[in-house]
């Protein structure tokens, strides 16, 4: 039996709540905190009438850490669950760190002021982390998270040598919105824009953002053309995984969904520069953000699946070996069980399978951890029996 705290009340945190209440044998109590306090009280509404349990919920400002601390000394979670802001790692675990509460999030930290999709920051806490005895567990969504496991498990089990690894995210689904962002949206556009970047022959490489791409033949939807991005994960891949020669990040877009972010970035909307506007400094993809729909209501009418795994290739007893490892998430099924759509799934169930494994002691640890640097065993098969079942294809 555990405590856990949810910090964040979006689509993901939904998923989260949602997936917690339906384990009352290990998640006992169940706290959801976030800053606007009516996303936590639909929530709540949602799991009594859903699940049968009634949760606490608390407003919160994540960026403050002395709020944060006097709410983990009160409450005493086990671990805090952060699906908030990516702003908000390092005060949360600054928070977790006064209080020795274990922690573990779903996106590594970004500088508001730029964007850096970067471990150091949070890798840097690793000594403070391991001699105060607790645990820190980063990038424990989809990808990253699930991805890296993918990748534990092709090393330990599948491959002498891993030498290739592309990671390939699709989303096949129609939300019915000419624009819109499966989750938060400054983060997402912030991602595709940026330069794109990958690991061969022992450093890095950069691209012009989406100017490489490929067209793959995703499983249960077909061919789609994917688009070369840098992705946190390779950092830490590119770690842990030994003898790579290169490793990739893949994600699909529509051409509709390309062309209305090309104008936003023509005039201007996807800047994170403050300009100044009637007196007042604004920044224009926080104001985007306010205009476009909200991530966590798109399930109702999105259809269609997501598709993400990872292709290796390597060598298994002398021969070379090309393999498939992948999910696919229907939208409407993951609305009919946690009324979020199937990209917010895909974040929460690995978060509360990762929250699963540190309050079971079958990942435990002192200090800052990525998913690969664990038994990749007990997760793989959690996360089929909880939502999100995988599969090994030989190509």
């Amino acid at each position: 039996m555990g405590k856990v705290l949810i910090i964040g009340a979006g689509g993901v945190g939904r998923v989260v709540a949602h997936k917690c209440a339906q384990i009352p044998d290990l998640f006992s109590d169940i706290l959801l905190a976030s800053r606007t306090l009516r996303r936590c009280e639909v929530i709540k509404g949602q799991i009594r009438k859903m699940c049968g349990r009634d949760i606490q919920i608390a407003q919160l400002d994540a960026d403050n850490v002395a709020q944060t601390a006097a709410l983990l000394r009160g409450f005493k979670p086990d671990v805090v669950i952060n699906v908030a802001l990516p702003y908000q790692d390092l005060p949360i675990m600054d928070a977790c760190l006064q209080t020795g509460t274990d922690y573990l999030d779903t996106a590594n930290y970004e500088p508001p002021d730029q964007a850096r999709f970067e471990y150091k920051w949070q890798w840097a806490y690793h000594d403070r982390y391991r001699d105060a005895g607790i645990m820190a567990l980063l990038g424990s969504g989809f990808d990253p998270g699930v991805t890296n496991v993918f990748c534990a498990y092709a090393q330990k089990e599948l491959f002498d040598e891993i030498q290739y690894i592309d990671i390939l995210d699709c989303n096949a689904g129609d939300h019915g919105h000419p624009f819109a962002t499966n989750f938060n949206p400054e983060i997402n556009i912030r991602e595709i824009t940026q330069r794109g970047r990958f690991w061969q022959d022992g450093r890095w490489h950069e691209t012009d953002p989406l100017s490489e791409s490929m067209t793959f033949e995703f499983p249960e939807v077909g061919p789609r053309k994917a688009y070369l991005l840098y992705h946190e994960e390779l950092e830490s891949l590119v770690k842990h995984i030994q003898g790579l020669c290169r490793i990739r990040f893949w994600m699909t877009f529509g051409d509709e969904y390309l062309t209305h972010l090309r104008v936003l970035q023509n005039v201007g909307m996807t800047r994170i520069e403050p300009i100044e506007y009637e007196g007042r400094p604004i920044v224009p993809i926080k104001f985007l953000k306010a205009l476009l729909p909200d991530p966590a209501e798109l399930g109702q009418n999105y259809t269609g699946r997501t598709s993400i795994g990872c292709l290796f290739d390597g060598i298994k007893s002398g021969k070379r070996r090309r393999v498939f490892i992948y999910n696919v998430c229907d939208h409407s099924e993951a609305y009919q069980e946690v009324r979020a759509q199937a990209v917010s799934y895909t974040t929460g169930v690995p978060a509360m399978v990762s929250a699963m494994m540190m309050l079971t002691g079958k990942w435990r640890g002192k200090g800052v951890f990525n998913l690969e640097q664990l038994d990749p065993i007990p997760f793989l098969d959690a996360l089929a029996k909880h939502g999100l079942p995988w599969y090994v294809k030989e190509m």
